[in-house]
């Protein structure tokens, strides 16, 4: 996903509050709902639960990337 390095460039010198923490994540589950949110099965359509969505972009914890970087 190209919208990752975008999020966290500079992420070396944040400081890591619960309050970044969870805008993060906010962050992240808006893109995917905007980006992948939205399936049509038999011609009906219908919005991805979050868990599939995280099944389908395993590597999207940013905050985890984050952590591993420092």
């Amino acid at each position: 996903m190209m919208v990752k390095p975008v999020i966290v460039y500079g992420s070396e010198t944040w400081a890591m509050t619960v309050m970044g923490v969870k805008r993060l994540g906010t962050l992240e589950r808006k893109i995917l709902r905007r980006r992948e949110g939205l399936v049509v099965e038999q011609g009906i359509w219908r919005v991805r639960t979050e868990q599939v969505q995280r099944e389908l972009y395993q590597d999207l914890d940013t905050v985890e990337d984050i952590k591993k970087k420092r």
